[in-house]
């Protein structure tokens, strides 16, 4: 069960190879001056995910992280990556972009969010700035997040049923149990469907489902379930989890459509 990541290509060992936990990908490069790990033998199924990087009028700015499954706790850890920072050029900022190597496709950053750091879920592709004392636990949570993922087991599902399975399993992720078993909002008390159809996603028929989730303790919050065919040549449809808390300290809900209207194809 080797987890996905770049490992030597075994048929060029000189390069990197995107090893999705499943099966080879086409997606190369120039090892970072280091030897890449041995190539896997065998793989693995489930929700698979893809390397991303935070740039900046065209510079890297952040780590390329590799991405899994997703949650709102932060417990000071992160996931595996190779840091890259280039020195920006003067002048006033450019918007920042989350490239999604493996999808094909950028993702606008919005005021207010940044590079995620300090997580314990390494699927992670931004975040809000900052954190607070979790509502039921000791932890630290964070107001909004955003994660890419691949749905593992599609089998040809439409972005309408992937999105429809995904959306209860991302807010048990987000608001129910943390990948520790700790309940930071005290659990689930219902959720209502707040929106739901197809939407255009970097010129491909996507399709979202949003969740009003209430809480035990806390405000609760949003969860959204994007899906659309990906644009990287990954077979599987690609998957976004949009986590927003509810209430006056939490992200606005124009964040996640500004997000959702603002994906690019990379190519």
């Amino acid at each position: 069960m080797t987890p996905p990541g770049w490992y030597s290509d075994p048929q060029a060992s000189y390069l990197e190879r995107w090893w999705d936990g499943g099966a080879w990908t086409e997606h190369r490069r120039t090892p970072a001056g280091h030897p890449a790990p041995p190539p896997p033998a065998a793989g693995a199924s489930g929700r698979r995910a893809r390397a991303v990087a935070l740039i900046s009028a065209g510079a890297v700015l952040a780590t390329a992280i590799v991405t899994g499954a997703t949650g709102l706790r932060t417990d000071g850890a992160r996931g595996p990556g190779d840091t890259t920072i280039d020195t920006a050029p003067s002048g006033p900022p450019a918007p920042s972009l989350v490239v999604d190597q493996l999808n094909g496709i950028t993702l606008p950053v919005p005021a207010g969010w940044t590079s995620p750091s300090a997580i314990a879920q390494d699927d992670v592709v931004m975040t809000t700035d900052g954190t607070y004392a979790c509502p039921a636990d000791s932890g630290r949570c964070r107001h909004g997040q955003v994660s890419s993922g691949t749905a593992g087991r599609a089998d040809g599902a439409s972005p309408r049923t992937v999105a429809e399975r995904d959306v209860p399993e991302a807010a048990e992720a987000a608001y129910g149990h943390d990948p520790g078993g700790r309940r930071p909002f005290g659990g689930i008390r219902s959720h209502q469907v707040v929106k739901a159809g197809r939407v255009a996603v970097a010129g491909r028929d996507g399709y979202l489902v949003r969740w009003r989730v209430r809480t035990a303790d806390g405000p609760g919050g949003y969860v959204q379930t994007l899906a659309f065919p990906s644009a990287g040549g990954v077979p599987a449809p690609a998957v976004l989890r949009f986590v927003f808390d509810a209430g006056p300290d939490g992200p606005p809900l124009s964040d996640m459509d500004a997000i959702t209207k603002g994906i690019r194809p990379t190519r």
